[in-house]
């Protein structure tokens, strides 16, 4: 019998009772190590238990956000910290953790090189600035109240408290079909030109920037993914504009370890 490979990286990743990754950011990250190839295990954690289990982290190995040891918020700009989050990873051979999907692409990046990556390109920033800009307020409408029905009863009544409380509203209002029939019909256009954009190298190959893929490939097919695992409506209305389901299924292949 073959031995098994062990693990250089250990993603941190959120539960739900499908027993699958559901999170677009964590997609992302889920993405690179699986196109790079870097054997990594998961460990899922119900929303109300990512604070404290990486907080036991920090406890039993002090260390910075970028360090060894264990996991802490960055801060933002202003110089306040940022919430405990996913995706975050420990780099067994150097023993360092951190969080937020932007460092870890980068240091990702970095530590394995082969295949390259791009993580950054003009096209790149235009689609997912647009995309979080005109797209993402009614693609996250329509998934966010549907993710209490992929969590567990703990998780729920965490998620339905602090989501309550920065909507200042029941998460029901959102699940209003008129209105959220208006409002997809409202996006329709900016949607179509968002995916327009996708397809500007398609003589070149199927990804965003041509023959290969770059990060915000995965940008667009992790948020589809999510929608796909959490309300498979909202997936076959984004995958019916040109563009978007050409980038999702070109990068299946790096979707087959979904745990």
């Amino acid at each position: 019998m073959a031995s098994q490979v062990e693990p250089e990286i250990v993603l941190y990743d959120l539960a739900c009772t499908k027993n699958v990754c559901f999170s677009p950011v964590v997609w992302r990250i889920r993405m690179l190590l699986n196109y790079k190839r870097i054997p990594y295990k998961t460990i899922f954690l119900e929303f109300q238990d990512i604070e404290p289990s990486f907080k036991e982290l920090c406890r039993s190995s002090p260390a910075t956000n970028l360090q060894s040891g264990g996991i802490t918020p960055p801060e933002s700009a202003a110089g306040n910290k940022i919430k405990y989050t996913v995706p975050a990873i420990h780099h067994v051979p150097t023993k360092t953790y951190m969080m937020d999907s932007t460092p870890i692409a980068q240091f990702l990046e970095s530590t394995y090189p082969d295949p390259p990556l791009p993580l950054n390109s003009e096209l790149g920033r235009e689609i997912e600035s647009k995309a979080r800009s005109v797209v993402g307020t009614t693609f996250r409408a329509s998934i966010m109240p549907r993710e209490l029905g992929i969590l567990a009863p703990p998780a729920q009544e965490y998620f339905r408290r602090t989501r309550e409380a920065s909507l200042g509203h029941p998460l029901e209002e959102l699940l209003d079909e008129e209105k959220e029939n208006a409002a997809w019909k409202a996006a329709s256009d900016n949607i179509r030109t968002v995916g327009e954009l996708m397809l500007k190298n398609k003589a070149e190959g199927p990804f965003v920037l041509g023959a290969s893929p770059c990060y915000t490939d995965f940008f667009i097919a992790g948020s589809l993914q999510c929608a796909r695992v959490v309300h498979e409506v909202a997936f076959e209305r984004m995958v019916a504009y040109p563009g978007y389901k050409d980038i999702y299924e070109a990068c299946l292949p790096y979707m087959e370890k979904k745990d």
